[in-house]
């Protein structure tokens, strides 16, 4: 049994989600307090992976990465880099793929709080970095939490896109959900029921500690 496509599969998503948590949590922030009437088309854009076909998104992505390309040859002639069949073409692609599910459970969350948490904050000597930091996401946890969980299960589940990216190259681009791909062809049901059985549990325990906790701070925070 090779288990460094299940290692590889939640680097993948450990990596992912903390460049999401830098990314999304300022794009969540200027779109809840955002009133710009470019507001609906980014937020049409950054939902576009919940409704488009992976493949769709992993083809474009392709021809962007490819050294073929103008973008990938940019990067490959000036920086040397390729992102195409690599790990970190993954994690960017991933990135945009499960920007949704940090971005919109962070951006409800800033939009249901009162305007007047900001106000007193302000009003106390507080700075706008302060009172968003200090003030405003301590008050959103089961929404942060939401964000973190829901990107860690999804770039789990990722496989149209990471095969069209990534390929299939062991210890490289060759993550859980593709092994069992390979198994499955290749008629290799018992080591294909280890993967997807251990991709199961872990992603029942994760969502089951995310309804708890979530259940255990909204019912705190009615409490105090």
């Amino acid at each position: 049994m090779d288990y460094q496509p299940l290692l590889l599969t939640f680097k993948l998503a450990l990596v992912t989600t903390m460049c999401l948590l830098a990314v999304g949590i300022p794009l969540a922030a200027w779109l809840a307090k955002s009133k710009s009437r470019f507001k609906p088309v980014a937020e049409a854009v950054i939902s576009l992976p919940i409704v488009l076909p992976p493949s769709v998104i992993g083809f474009y992505l392709l021809l962007a990465f490819s050294p073929n390309y103008h973008f990938g040859q940019l990067l490959e002639s000036v920086f040397d880099i390729r992102l195409v069949f690599s790990f970190p073409g993954l994690v960017l692609s991933s990135m945009l793929y499960s920007l949704p599910f940090m971005v919109q459970p962070v951006q409800a969350g800033l939009q249901s709080l009162p305007a007047s948490l900001q106000e007193a904050s302000q009003t106390l000597g507080k700075s706008s970095a302060q009172t968003f930091f200090r003030v405003l996401l301590p008050n959103i946890k089961p929404a942060l939490l939401t964000g973190i969980v829901l990107t860690f299960a999804h770039t789990i589940g990722e496989f149209g896109l990471v095969l069209m990216i990534g390929g299939n190259i062991p210890g490289v681009t060759k993550v859980a959900s593709i092994a069992i791909y390979e198994q499955v062809e290749s008629l290799n049901f018992a080591e294909a029921h280890v993967y997807a059985a251990v991709l199961l549990a872990i992603s029942f325990i994760i969502l089951l500690t995310v309804y708890t906790v979530n259940k255990r701070l909204v019912k705190s925070r009615w409490v105090s």
